[in-house]
């Protein structure tokens, strides 16, 4: 008998008894924050590889994030279909599939199928975190969920911190003496299929973990509800207003890598305009405001994240390579893991919204002194911008979404687009970098987002007074 029967009971009211489940749930949130944070050594890897400036390198990043705003829409609509278990499933395949194709793109030595990879593998995260938090609140009693879904996010944090240690290791820890600018034709086709094969062998252990956590989920899908009509019926964007905005997406990607950066990044960005367009939330300025925050903190700490290496390493700063200094991108994502205890605590005693101010204006103050200085005071002032972003998100949102009501899923489906701000400030950033020749000047960039959040903490330092979302 299907566990959706009536008769049966609701197991997703009563919570199901699952805790072999629960364990491989947490892996999950561990490894999708530290796919998420490897980015951030494959960065300088493969910007020497193939010899890249800033702005190529943050195409990593734009291909990554992009699957937030080009698969997040048709993902939810798999999940509805599918339910949450046969979902996460198709997710994680997904994944594997991202991760296998690194094989392909070692073996040819082509940035292209490289940043394709990624995008797959991306698309798969998307379809599993639609899946991630519903789930995790299934798996067990209804008044503990929310203690539940703290706990996995810690395993979330925990990720972004040991995977780049890792990665650094087995990553950067390979590059050789000799540097792909110093080569040409077979001899640096060698070197970038010989080299590639470190980030192979990475992904290679991601997949393998993944399938383990994929057939740990199919075993128990007859055991939780079969159906996810807790995401609710309505259509968050109709098929064809979805097919207009992913048809001037397509047409900007093009336009951005053959003609015009600026041009067809304009055109991309017109895609969330047509699909969020009429949208009653957006009217709500609270709302609207905290969406675009979200937007502008996920582009900033991801900004920096993907050039915090190749900065440390510059001679003005620590003037070591990549490969002895890549581990501390981990003090970076460590510092975000450990704010978010001292947060929840500050919290209990300061208003979130100002907290959320004083931690922007934190990240700002950083930025200058570290563009200020030099040697150990650069680098870890820098490094320490990770502590300042460790309540951004969740107070962000949380502050957005204050009297959402039943519109909640709607408000959470436009705050997953607006993480598409992972794929365009960090290629800004690259490109303001490419321009100056300076990474300390690029970072003004992140600090005008940081700027911004502070406007917005100031201005929900209150509780929301207005009417609950109908």
């Amino acid at each position: 008998m299907s566990s959706t029967d009536p008769n049966s009971g609701d197991p997703g009211a009563q919570g199901v008894n699952a805790p072999d489940l629960q364990v491989f749930v947490f892996a999950l949130f561990f490894i999708f924050g530290g796919i998420t944070s490897l980015n951030d050594v494959i960065i300088p890897k493969l910007k020497e590889l193939f010899t890249l400036n800033f702005t190529q390198a943050m195409l990593i990043q734009f291909c990554f994030f992009t699957a937030y705003l080009v698969v997040g829409i048709p993902g939810a609509k798999l999940v509805k279909k599918l339910g949450y278990m046969r979902g996460a499933v198709a997710g994680l395949a997904i994944m594997i599939i991202g991760c296998l194709l690194f094989i392909p793109a070692a073996q040819t030595a082509t940035y292209a199928l490289f940043l394709g990879a990624l995008f797959v593998l991306a698309s798969g995260v998307v379809i599993v975190q639609v899946v991630a938090n519903p789930l995790i609140s299934l798996l067990g009693k209804p008044e503990t969920a929310h203690s539940r879904l703290t706990f996995a996010q810690a395993f979330n944090s925990l990720g972004t911190t040991v995977f780049p240690y890792v990665g650094a290791i087995v990553i950067l820890g390979s590059l050789a003496a000799v540097t792909a600018d110093q080569l040409s034709g077979a001899e640096l086709a060698a070197y970038r299929t010989a080299e590639s094969q470190a980030i192979v062998n990475g992904y290679l252990g991601i997949a393998a973990a993944l399938a383990v956590v994929a057939i740990a989920v199919w075993a128990f899908r007859n055991r939780l509800p079969h159906s996810a009509d807790t995401m609710g019926d309505k259509e968050f964007v109709s098929v064809p207003r979805y097919a207009a905005g992913l048809v001037l997406f397509i047409i900007g990607a093009v336009l951005a890598v053959q003609v015009n950066a600026i041009a067809g990044l304009v055109l991309i960005m017109a895609a969330p305009i047509v699909w969020l367009y009429g949208n009653d939330l957006l009217s709500r300025r609270r709302f609207s405001f905290g969406a675009l925050c979200i937007f502008l903190y996920v582009g900033a700490e991801v900004s920096i994240g993907s050039l915090i290496i190749n900065y440390l390493a510059l001679d003005r700063v620590l003037g070591q390579p990549e490969s002895v200094i890549g581990w501390m991108v981990s003090i970076y994502w460590g510092g975000a893991m450990v704010g978010r205890f001292i947060g929840s605590a500050l919290m209990r005693v300061i208003s979130p919204g100002k907290l959320l101010a004083f931690v922007a204006i934190g990240a700002i103050a950083l930025i200058v002194i570290s563009a200020n200085t030099t040697g150990t005071v650069a680098a870890y002032s820098l490094l320490a911008i990770g502590l300042m972003n460790s309540i951004m998100f969740p107070t962000i949102f949380s502050l957005a979404s204050e009297k959402l009501g039943s519109r909640a899923a709607d408000g959470s489906g436009i705050i997953n687009v607006a993480i598409f701000g992972g794929a365009v400030i960090p290629l800004a950033t690259g490109a303001i970098a490419d321009n100056t020749g300076s990474l300390a000047i690029a970072f003004a960039l992140p600090a005008l987002c940081y700027a911004i959040i502070a406007g917005f903490g100031y201005y929900a330092r209150r509780p929301y007074d207005g009417p609950v979302a109908g």
